[in-house]
């Protein structure tokens, strides 16, 4: 990592509020641009999050928004609405006022003195979604956009729903997360000692636990269907370029924005990175330029400069070389590949018959424990050690495998693979799940990708069609897109489970699934060697620059707790996972501020009950400075179910200086239509 200290323009901090809503509101922004922008304008950028500027995001700010200003852009990070210093209540998740909010930011800075008028967004995650749906809006000065981890889908490729599935293993736990975040107190530094506390009761009066009303709609609505750019691409002006990892479960938007966007408008990236942005140096590696790359981005959209950012591949994509399973990898092997269109016509569809061994009558029966997928890794893997997938031979154990012949060749895949299967269910209700795994001679198995299917919604994600026990069908499904080379001596395995916990919460009656191999089928996007006949063009990024670190003191816990804790009570069934998010824990600041964050998520089932499966997720978060401002929140979440409903109990603690200042609880149960 190179820190660059020196800029041609020096570059000035200044904290400021941004009218928004017709002057109603204010939201607290930090402004990093060159000293001399008033006399010689630049073109502004915009990142625009809940998770606070002044302390969650402060280090990350550090490393890009001063590189950004020192290379001739007005670099803004902005608090939505209701977190970190801004005024307002919180609200849900990319709801009509905050994007509303955010196209108002953007016409505000494009009529500065200091600014040319011409407007960028960038963003990870949070950031990369609103910047995809604020271009949506259309803001006349919004010319160009960087989104990374984001997605253009929010029903199913998001945290809430997976091919129509609820996702245990985050719908509870980031609806917490959220709960504990949008709790958190404005800085009394930045609004005031006399405002900040009743600041802070007006947000705690106004919170609602996210889940209520993510259950309250559980097929593909209008409530999903707002802020899903996929329902209207042309409705997006802006140049966009879209960044993912195959480590990251929202890689797939990549895919399908290169696709679906305008070729003259749009770049892709997918490396082999987690949930971060590429320059970080998180596992797994290689970083890149990050930074370099979108400059040149932005000076060809935002000042007409000709940087080749265009004359690039539509699409950069890294090709993992086969490694044994792990949790965490450093540097992930492999190369970088580019395409000219997407799909590839380099990319050829290949079908794997899974009954090569049966004959076409013979049937094989999938019934799977609950506890199938504990050994499914994390959901956002973060960079940190136990984030990974590790060894798949027990959960192999617990699924039906079909196994290819031994490889007498490397096979490379580029896409999204798709599964066929020909089945019936015993039950009304089912899932069906299946992942993609490469198998070494030693017996080893490294997970490449996965896909899952809420038969309910095989016809549609927006309706409920129940199945008839006693009748074949045919289903067909992805798995998430991946980039990976299976070597010679190597086999590709396809296990098929009904169950995967705490990833998919399951339907509340035990079923099975009888499938017929014979007439089943995995389809591979099998890339084409390209470097042997010389038409592969050259893939190169520079090395990661940043600017430098913000001086923060990170404390290592009293007591250190694993990352992952899998625990089997034999005697009761029972499986117990416990994670620790790992989201940084407790660091003190230059300005003196100490943060501390603790958070433990908890997935409990029993092997032979789909209806004991329980999520917790709990928080807590204190803010103290010096002797006069000491914040403290606590939260708990729990989600369980019935046969017949999901049940929902959440609370929260907040105190100021040692004494109350909110105590609530929420109780809901909600009808399972799909989940």
């Amino acid at each position: 990592m190179r820190y660059r200290e020196h800029f041609e323009r020096r570059v000035v901090r200044e904290d400021i509020w941004i009218p928004v809503d017709g002057g109603r509101t204010r939201l607290h922004a930090r402004v990093w641009r060159p000293a001399d922008a008033e006399a010689d304008p630049v073109p502004a950028l915009l990142e625009y999050l809940p998770y606070r500027k002044s302390d969650w995001t402060a280090p990350r700010d550090a490393q890009r928004h001063p590189w950004y200003a020192g290379h001739g852009y007005a670099s803004v990070r902005v608090d939505i609405r209701g977190h970190g210093d801004s005024e307002g209540t919180p609200g849900d998740e990319y709801d009509a006022r905050e994007l509303a909010d955010g196209a108002d930011v953007v016409n505000w800075l494009a009529a500065q003195p200091w600014c040319t008028g011409r407007v960028g967004m960038f963003g990870i995650s949070w950031g990369g979604f609103n910047s995809l749906q604020i271009a949506a809006l259309a803001p006349e000065p919004l010319q160009a956009i960087v989104t990374v981890c984001s997605t253009d889908d929010r029903y199913d490729n998001d945290v809430h729903y997976t091919g129509g599935a609820v996702l245990g293993i985050d719908m509870a736990a980031w609806s917490g997360t959220m709960l504990a975040f949008a709790a958190r107190p404005p800085d009394p530094k930045s609004v005031g000692g006399d405002r900040w506390l009743p600041m802070w009761r007006e947000r705690l009066d106004a919170l609602e636990p996210f889940l209520h009303t993510w259950l309250d709609h559980q097929q593909r609505d209008a409530y999903w269907r707002h802020g899903s750019i996929c329902e209207d691409y042309g409705s997006v002006r802006a140049a966009v370029l879209a960044v993912g990892g195959w480590n990251d479960p929202y890689r797939d938007a990549v895919l399908r924005l290169v696709e679906r966007l305008p070729a003259d408008r749009v770049r892709g990236i997918i490396g082999p990175w987690s949930h971060q942005y590429p320059d970080r140096g998180l596992p797994p590696g290689p970083a890149i330029g990050f930074l370099q790359e979108t400059l040149r981005w932005w000076d060809h959209w935002l000042k007409d400069e000709d940087t080749g950012a265009m004359a690039e591949p539509l699409l950069r994509s890294w090709v993992n070389d086969p490694v044994p399973p792990a949790s965490s990898y450093e540097v992930m092997p492999g190369r970088w590949v580019g395409d000219t269109e997407w799909p590839s016509r380099r990319t050829l569809w290949r079908v794997r018959p899974l009954g090569t061994d049966s004959g076409p009558g013979a049937v094989v029966t999938v019934r799977s424990p609950q506890h199938t997928g504990v050994d499914s890794g994390r959901f956002f893997p973060y960079g940190n050690a136990g984030d990974l997938p590790p060894d798949q031979r027990e959960e192999d154990g617990r699924s039906v495998c079909f196994d290819s012949e031994v490889l007498p060749e490397r096979i490379e895949i580029l896409g999204r693979p798709r599964l066929r299967l020909r089945l019936d269910s015993a039950t009304p209700r089912a899932h069906v799940i299946a992942r993609l795994c490469d198998v070494a001679p030693d017996g080893s198995s490294t997970l490449v990708t996965r896909g899952v299917l809420n038969l309910l919604a095989r016809r549609g994600r927006d309706r409920v069609t129940e199945w008839t026990p006693g009748t074949w069908e045919d289903v067909e499904f992805e798995l998430t897109g991946t980039g990976y080379a299976f070597p010679p001596g190597h086999r590709i395995r396809v296990a098929v489970s009904d169950t995967y916990w705490p990833w998919v919460w399951p339907h509340g009656e035990r079923g099975e699934l009888t499938v017929r191999p014979a007439d089943s089928a995995l389809l591979l996007p099998v890339r084409e060697p390209g470097e042997e006949s010389g038409d592969e063009p050259e893939i190169r990024f520079e090395d990661p620059e940043q600017a430098p670190p913000l001086p923060v003191t990170h404390e290592a816990p009293a007591t250190p707790r694993p990352e992952r804790l899998v625990t089997h009570d034999v005697a009761a069934g029972e499986w117990t996972l416990e994670v620790d998010p790992g989201y940084g824990g407790s660091r003190t600041y230059p300005d003196g501020l100490r943060y501390e964050e603790s958070a433990r998520e908890t997935y409990r089932i029993r092997s032979g009950d789909p209806r004991s499966a329980v999520a917790v997720s709990e928080w807590h978060i204190r803010l103290r400075r010096g002797e006069d401002w000491d914040a403290e929140i606590t939260t708990r979440t729990e989600l369980r179910a019935t046969a017949a409903d999901f049940v929902m109990d959440s609370r929260i603690e907040a105190r100021a200086n040692g004494e109350t200042v909110a105590n609530r609880t929420w109780h809901r149960t909600t009808p399972r239509t799909s989940g």
